[in-house]
């Protein structure tokens, strides 16, 4: 079985060597300057692992596997212009860097490349895997605009969040499983059970992003720490203490996230104040816990032997306990 190490190697020799025009400079260079910030890898990792629990060979994942770690960044591009993000991996995102309209044709390109990508697939497989691939991206954009409605909502109950972070976020990783399987020969019955892993390790690696952009630390982060709550960003911290807080308290906190405060900090400090009041960290923690025991079971049901679980396996704890 292949390591993490192995294959995300593997992954980043391949997208370095990727043939990215030199001109138009301001269409291609932003593209190659997001995929070089690397960042861990993990949706294409997790289609070669998926491949690699039911066959040795995974070159035939390889290329579904690039096309979405590229669809993946397309989205970070597009993504970071609509939440008006200054970083990215500790890095000025592309918007910043260049401006907003070479970042959403760049992003736009960079969609084109991970379809273009996508056909070198195997021809008996590449109709079942554009339908996935197809499907999955327009949930991703579903979820999208779902965050972006939630914008201008005070409140937004727990269920309408987890809905809304399995389009965005879940389900390309679920995707992405479910694309390894359909590679290497697995049952539809085994093909659901990665499916629903998939989802589970979304929703859990989602909710710890949460959990980070507000108690991580920026150095390792990659991202400004209270950035979620400076911009009043639906996240299951905000979500879960507005339904759990008194009535009094609510609106407190509710007027000061709708009147930006004059020192970021305060406002940072005054918000997670709320959330330590309703022991916010711990209730994050057994959430992104139960994710991750249930994406667990799902991925035994597959029938895979433990051993060859274990890599797939340890990927997932890595996951849930990542400080970045």
């Amino acid at each position: 079985m292949y390591t993490f190490n192995e294959l995300s190697e593997r992954i980043n020799k391949i997208i370095q060597d990727l043939d990215i025009p030199d001109t138009p400079v301001e269409l291609y260079e932003p593209i190659r300057y997001i995929l070089n910030l690397g960042g861990k890898r993990i949706r294409p990792v997790l289609t070669l692992m998926t491949a690699n629990l039911f066959k040795d060979d995974i070159e035939e994942a390889l290329a579904p596997a690039i096309s979405i770690e590229l669809f993946h960044n397309f989205t970070l591009i597009h993504d970071d212009i609509m939440d008006q993000a200054a970083l990215r991996r500790n890095h000025s995102t592309v918007h910043t860097r260049w401006n907003v309209n070479i970042g959403i044709l760049s992003g736009d390109a960079l969609s084109i490349y991970a379809y273009r990508y996508l056909l070198k697939a195997p021809r008996d497989k590449l109709f079942h895997l554009l339908q996935i691939f197809n499907e999955t991206a327009l949930k991703v954009c579903e979820g999208q605009q779902l965050d972006m409605n939630y914008e201008s909502i005070d409140e937004i109950s727990v269920e309408d969040y987890l809905r809304m972070i399995e389009l965005k976020t879940a389900i390309l990783l679920a995707g992405a499983m479910k694309i390894g399987g359909i590679i290497a020969g697995a049952t539809r019955e085994q093909i659901d059970h990665l499916y629903a892993c998939g989802r589970y390790l979304g929703l859990a690696f989602q909710i710890q992003d949460d959990y980070l952009d507000t108690y991580g630390d920026t150095k390792i982060f990659g991202k400004t720490i209270g950035g979620d709550i400076l911009s009043y960003k639906k996240t299951f911290l905000l979500v879960y203490t507005l339904a759990h807080l008194p009535e009094k308290e609510k609106k407190i906190m509710l007027t000061a996230l709708n009147h930006r405060m004059s020192d970021d900090q305060h406002q940072i400090s005054f918000i997670r104040n709320f959330y330590d009041t309703v022991n916010i960290p711990d209730i994050t923690k057994n959430i992104i816990s139960d994710y991750f025991v249930k994406g667990m079971e799902e991925l035994k049901k597959t029938g895979v032997a433990p051993d060859k679980r274990k890599m797939l396996e340890d990927l997932a704890t890595n996951l849930i306990s990542r400080t970045k």
